[in-house]
């Protein structure tokens, strides 16, 4: 049974943009947040506030915090792996923030240089200060269905890794399929297990489309009771360790699918077209979704 609402969470002028070579200007990034909030998200994930010299493209993340202001009814979390990073977003404004850790000790040592329970400890300060100041923090779990370094991954160890940062204080945990391997029947099982630990309704996922098993993976976990759903708009994104992985599931394929079930998602899917194209005529290439491509620059079917 599926739930009768969704919220969906954009993430592609963050996650997804972030891996995008030629530089993207703060203007672009603002008014396809800007678009993004026209068209009914009321979670957009705006911006990084990591290094510049490891994230290039978040290097403007305080001019795009500064640009999109507030609005009513609509959240711009921000990434901050660390207390530096933290103490940047919250200058800037920032009201949630998101911390990220890896299910699998290959991946962690890979990309952030440490263990898993290592990284963890990372995020005991940023926690702390963010309760103190009454900032919301969000857990993001990488390689929840499979690692490109150790293989697959026991839900067991997805399970302890969204546990510690639920009791750190995360008010939801994001599960993420980071390099697309996941097949439904591996993601039921996992969001099972991890749900033994987390409540549910604390639970979100985000699933990379690389083998084509994205919107069917998110099928699977709704059944399951999740009701929170990352995407990036376009099929924006990408894995640097999953050659001609095609990335993020791209949030209009997800409300196509939704509205097709008669799911409530609060957004307009001609508009979110919209937004698809703009971004990715400023690219130069045409979206990766392919609800974008069908539906064409107007979004003229969508209804």
């Amino acid at each position: 049974m599926l739930p009768e609402k969704v919220t969906v969470f954009e993430v592609g002028p963050r996650d997804g943009l972030q891996n995008e070579k030629e530089k993207v200007p703060a203007a672009v990034k603002i008014e396809l947040i800007g678009k993004l909030a026209d068209a009914g998200l009321r979670w957009v994930e705006a911006a990084s506030f990591v290094s510049p010299k490891w994230v290039p493209q978040m290097a403007d993340a305080a001019e795009v915090m500064a640009g999109i202001g507030r609005r009513r009814g609509v959240r711009f979390p921000v990434l901050t792996p660390n207390m530096r990073g933290y103490e940047a977003a919250r200058a800037a404004g920032a009201t949630v923030v998101a911390v990220f850790a890896a299910a699998s000790e290959g991946f962690s040592r890979a990309n952030i240089n440490c263990s898993v329970d290592e990284s963890l400890e990372r995020f005991v300060p940023v926690l702390e200060a963010a309760k103190r100041d009454g900032v919301a923090v969000r857990g993001y779990v990488s390689c929840v269905l499979g690692c490109p370094m150790d293989g697959a991954v026991p839900p067991e160890d997805v399970a302890r890794v969204a546990k510690a940062l639920h009791d750190m204080g995360c008010y939801e945990i994001s599960l993420g399929d980071t390099i697309g391997v996941g097949t439904p029947l591996a993601a039921r099982k996992m969001i099972e297990t991890v749900a033994r630990e987390v409540p549910m309704g604390r639970l979100a996922v985000h699933f990379h489309d690389t083998y084509g098993q994205a919107l069917a993976n998110i099928l699977a976990a709704l059944e399951c009771g999740v009701s929170v759903v990352d995407a990036s708009v376009g099929g924006l994104g990408g894995c640097p360790y999953a050659p001609g992985a095609t990335g993020n599931v791209a949030t209009e394929e997800v409300v196509y699918m939704l509205d097709g079930c008669g799911v409530e998602t609060g957004i307009d899917l001609k508009r979110l077209v919209g937004a698809s194209w703009f971004i990715f005529d400023h690219l130069g290439r045409r979206p990766v979704s392919r609800v974008a491509n069908a539906l064409g620059r107007g979004g003229a079917q969508a209804s």
